[in-house]
């Protein structure tokens, strides 16, 4: 007997079919009506999935069981033989029913609801909102890309300013460059009622643009027309047709007769007005070349034009934007970043992006040196600005950046979800998203939108690296290392990101695979922070004493700045010697004499730079100075911090070390077994050289934190193993 002969026999067919109707009924109705009755999403997830898992288990038993009319029985003991053992015709009975019921169903819901409720996208959509969709590029030379998504954001800032307008954001239209959807598609995504779409041919020095002003509800064309023009009347082209989309946007749509007048792009120079897009183009990524060149352009569009205050608020921007990938230092960027918004505010003091680029630097250099703004003043005025200028996303991530600073991720995750509703299309706004969920330890949502980001902007290198840190909070050191390399990929310019991966790499004692990528930041970059920093990693890696003093003198002497710890991991390096030297005086003389004040508490001012300096200046401290002493310089430097927004209780590794100098031993366990040794290693990676320093001594004693210490030594040579085995199999294919 076929198998399908005897699943005809058993019923498991019949069975399979009247469970596939029942369940689907019964899923339809539930997943409709539990929302309504104010359930959570995840309840109607559950039910989908309860039956979806159900279904196998129901064909099993209804091949071991059967329905008769006496009950259910097992197989074995019917006699098909005999007639009216089997119920068949109840099997049959249940299927007609739920199918019944489901037709039933559907004809009263869809009865039962307004085409309102049917289409709820239409009750949303304002008639008065457009989007303007990226120009297509007709001209034979494809470099000429940038002029007509150019041309498609000066319209949307033009736009933007006609009032009772809703213009969909920049970002979220270009989302859609490239993808062939319907209208009515892209129309419903951005929640607009028109759509502005068109093409640029240019031949020469001639350009023909056609435009062409579409609502979404029925296809029919509002407004069409074709340009031909020579090319160095763009300007003119560009307030030709933002002038006549508004009218007749205001005409249909705002009951206005009146012709919009709108302001354009802050040049007349086509020149500088093309070097100005490149720069935009360039700087969509955030990625080391990228910045560069976009520094680079806009420098060029300002030697053309120097009164373009467009671009100098970009250049400003940019000069924030390599602050923070590493490209210029901090007082260089924020010094440049002030004098360009000065010069932008003196021309318009109501330049939203200046004035919030303005506050943020002075802000920030607040924590370098004495400033007029503090930085609770800078997050009040921010605040301000992005409530009167609520889609000015300048304001808006500047406040963010700001409000992490102090710790404060859930206010500064609000202001990216709130900006996410103007904007749903934005990569940016998704990257900040995925970065506040992973400081609040939020991992999957963390991943799900950085994921999301990438998707909107593959080239990002730093969503890559955003989602190698949470392979590290999960403990995944191949998947670390896995999205460390997709960053280099995509952005081969930066050096820190082969730095970030040699330093992984040492600490895990991978000496030789480590030292593939600390030759390419020497190739690259030798004399930068991430240099020095993986240099000093590998001679404590390796045990070379004589070449880790020899680095970190050199750190000390050069005054390298302390991005990636470079500064204050040379300090902690020479203090930690000399502590196992029995020299602190001479090495603390020898500091004071390099960096005169960078280990005196009590001055009035102590830079930023040098507050970390002491803070890991408290290894040597312990051993050289009396408890009180000790103990007054620990509350001055959690006093400077203060000063600063910096919390150093917010670190538990910190707390935990304040506790052993005020021999709060059995505290410092609890919170280091609760707190530390809870998260996964690939966190610590330094925890072996901290626990050996002479406040520990009692610390590691204890037999709960031997236990936990062990536990670790494990992990981190499975994770040694896992990440050995990888880049075999990477090199191998190769």
């Amino acid at each position: 007997m076929s198998l399908f002969t005897e699943l005809q026999r058993r019923n498991v067919l019949r069975v399979a079919a009247a469970y596939l109707v029942v369940g689907w009924l019964l899923t339809e109705v539930l997943t409709t009506i539990l929302p309504t009755l104010g359930a959570p999403g995840w309840v109607s997830k559950a039910v989908i999935l309860s039956f979806a898992f159900g279904f196998i288990p129901a064909v099993v038993l209804s091949w071991v069981y059967e329905l008769t009319p006496e009950g259910i029985k097992k197989e074995v003991d019917i006699d098909r033989d005999v007639p009216g053992q089997v119920a068949v015709g109840k099997l049959d009975y249940v299927t007609i029913i739920g199918v019944v019921l489901a037709v039933v169903f559907i004809a009263f819901f869809s009865a039962s609801q307004s085409p309102e409720e049917l289409d709820t996208a239409a009750v949303s959509i304002s008639d008065e909102s457009v989007a303007v969709l990226p120009f297509v590029n007709m001209s034979n030379d494809k470099d000429n890309e940038y002029f007509s998504d150019g041309l498609t954001e000066t319209l949307l800032h033009m736009l933007a300013q006609i009032p009772g307008l809703k213009v969909a954001a920049r970002t979220s239209s270009f989302a859609f460059k490239g993808q062939n959807m319907d209208i009515r598609e892209i129309a419903d995504a951005l929640q607009v009622a028109h759509v502005l779409e068109g093409s640029v041919q240019q031949s020469g020095n001639r350009v023909r643009i056609t435009a062409q002003l579409i609502r979404a509800s029925d296809g029919y064309h509002v407004w069409s027309e074709n340009f031909d023009r020579d090319s160095d009347d763009i300007f003119g082209i560009q307030d030709e047709i933002a002038s006549k989309v508004g009218s007749a946007l205001s005409a249909s749509l705002l009951g206005t007769g009146e012709e919009a007048t709108v302001a354009g792009i802050g040049t007349d120079n086509p020149d500088a007005y093309d070097l100005y897009l490149q720069a935009l183009k360039q700087r969509a990524t955030f990625s080391y070349g990228g910045l560069t060149a976009s520094e680079q352009l806009l420098k060029g569009a300002l030697t053309i034009d120097s009164d373009f205050l467009d671009a100098k608020t970009e250049l400003a921007s940019v000069y924030l934007q390599q602050l923070e990938t590493g490209l210029m230092n901090q007082d260089d960027a924020l010094a440049s970043a002030l004098a360009i918004t000065e010069q932008v505010l003196a021309v318009d003091p109501d330049n939203v992006s200046a004035r919030a680029i303005q506050v943020f630097a002075q802000a920030t250099s607040g924590r370098i040196q004495l400033s007029s703004v503090s930085l609770a003043d800078a997050i009040g005025v921010l605040e301000g600005l992005v409530a009167e200028n609520p889609r000015e996303y300048q304001a808006r991530v500047l406040l963010s950046g700001l409000l992490r600073g102090t710790k404060e991720f859930d206010r500064a995750l609000q202001l990216q979800l709130d900006a996410l509703e103007l904007d749903p299309y934005n990569a940016r706004i998704h990257y900040e998203i995925g970065v506040m969920n992973l400081e609040l330890e939020r991992l999957d949502e963390a991943r799900a939108s950085l994921q999301t980001s990438l998707d909107i902007e593959p080239l990002q290198p730093n969503a890559y690296l955003q989602l190698g840190i949470i392979a590290l909070n999960s403990g995944d050191g191949v998947d670390y290392l896995q999205q460390s390399l997709k960053a280099m990929e995509v952005d081969s310019r930066d050096h820190e990101i082969p730095g970030f991966i040699a330093a992984f790499l040492y600490s895990l004692g991978l000496i030789e695979e480590a030292d593939d990528f600390r030759d390419r930041v020497l190739a690259i970059a030798p004399t930068s922070a991430i240099a020095f920093r993986i240099e000093l990693l590998r001679a404590i890696s390796t045990g070379d004493d004589a070449e880790g003093l020899r680095v970190a003198r050199d750190a000390i002497e050069n005054d390298i700045e302390n991005r990636q710890f470079a500064f204050g991991g040379a300090v902690q390096y020479l203090l930690r010697a000399a502590v196992r030297n029995g020299t602190v005086a001479e090495e603390s003389a020898y500091l004071e004499q390099q960096a005169p004040g960078i280990l005196d508490s009590d001055a009035e001012i102590v830079p930023v730079k040098f507050l970390l300096a002491q803070r890991v200046a408290l290894d040597a401290w312990f051993t050289t100075l009396a408890e009180d002493e000790l103990m007054r310089r620990v509350a001055r430097i959690q006093e400077i911090a203060t000063s600063y927004g910096i919390d150093l209780q917010n670190s538990p590794v910190t707390r935990v070390d304040l506790m052993v100098m005020q021999n709060k031993t059995e505290d410092a366990v609890q919170l280091a077994l609760s707190d530390v040794f809870n998260r996964p290693v690939t966190l610590d990676q330094d925890w072996r050289t901290r626990y050996s320093q002479a406040q520990y001594k009692t610390f590691v004693k204890d037999p709960r934190i031997q236990d936990a210490m062990k536990r670790w030594e494990a992990d981190e040579a499975a994770i040694r193993e896992q990440v050995r085995n990888y880049l075999l199999d990477l090199s191998s294919a190769s």
